[in-house]
């Protein structure tokens, strides 16, 4: 009666795994071999959220992984119907390596890239969008701000209050340049500057060789202070005011297209993997504690 009843067993978690099977890994497959959605004449890509080098989620803030972009770029760039690749920004910038790992891939492109900024395209975002072939924002759009931060909580104060000591065991004697528990030595603050202001230099290259403008040019208004979208164009920082109707008749005249037809490239967030993340993110910060995560202070560029 016992083997009976551990056949069956296995008879049924057979059946259901193959049906799982067919569900989640055959039934997908099929559908990608058939999906019309790669037919499109327009690659619309979406930047949106802060543009990181993974992309990992949150319930806090939405974010863009840059090797995820670069990879939807490329894709855009080997697809044969796709004539015209549109970045449809709304983002407040990001890492400093990730913004230029996208716009890296943008002036890559063969392809015309159009940049339309929507509600924000600043900071990395706007560096982003500088390497595109034609630049529309909304008149009312955050754009610019082309600067750099790399700022944190310092704690030394606070600590002496509660009479709480800093152990100092570095083996190298920068090692621990920018932790929290200490202030830092005027050495070390002008050694952080100029690596901040190294990559802001990066930045107004970037900017003034993407729009052809001269580096004194963008040098004035390189002061981290983002412009309306209306400003942005007095200083040519973008080519036309408007939203997506704008940019759909720009690229049909431009581009000669009778009609947009959309691929779209979007990174489609499973349930398990937000919970997953966040079960992750959980777990690691309880086992690492308060205290660690305190101390693995990085000197982090944020665009």
């Amino acid at each position: 009666m016992k083997k009976r009843d551990g056949s069956r067993l296995r008879v049924v978690l057979i059946t259901i795994g193959s049906v799982l099977f067919v569900l989640f890994v055959v039934v997908p497959v099929i559908f990608s071999l058939f999906d019309g959605s790669q037919l499109g004449n327009v690659a619309l890509i979406p930047i949106e959220g802060e543009i990181t080098g993974n992309g990992q989620q949150s319930f806090t803030a939405s974010s863009l992984s840059s090797k995820e972009i670069v990879g939807f770029i490329e894709d855009a760039e080997d697809n044969p119907q796709v004539k015209v690749l549109l970045l449809e920004i709304n983002s407040p910038g990001g890492s400093a390596v990730a913004s230029d790992e996208i716009a890296t891939a943008v002036k890559k492109a063969q392809k015309p890239v159009v940049a339309l900024i929507r509600e924000a395209g600043a900071s990395g975002a706007y560096w982003i969008a500088s390497a595109a072939d034609h630049v529309i924002a909304n008149r009312m759009s955050i754009t610019g701000s082309i600067g750099g931060l790399s700022s944190y909580l310092e704690f030394s104060g606070l600590m002496n209050d509660y009479n709480v000591s800093y152990e100092r065991l570095v083996a190298g004697e920068r090692k621990d340049m920018g932790t929290p528990f200490k202030m830092l030595t005027e050495q070390e603050r002008n050694i952080m500057q100029q690596k901040l202001d190294l990559i802001h230099e990066f930045f107004i290259k970037e900017v003034a060789a993407n729009r052809n403008l001269e580096i004194s040019q963008v040098k004035k208004i390189a002061t981290g202070e983002f412009f309306l979208g209306v400003e942005a164009l007095d200083l040519d920082l973008v080519d036309q005011l408007g939203g997506k109707e704008e940019a759909e008749a720009f690229i049909q005249e431009q581009y000669g297209l009778e009609d947009i037809d959309y691929v779209r490239y979007e990174h489609e967030t499973s349930f398990f993997e937000v919970l997953g993340g966040v079960v992750s993110a959980f777990f690691f910060k309880v086992g690492e504690g308060i205290g660690s995560m305190l101390t693995t202070q990085q000197f982090k560029v944020l665009m």
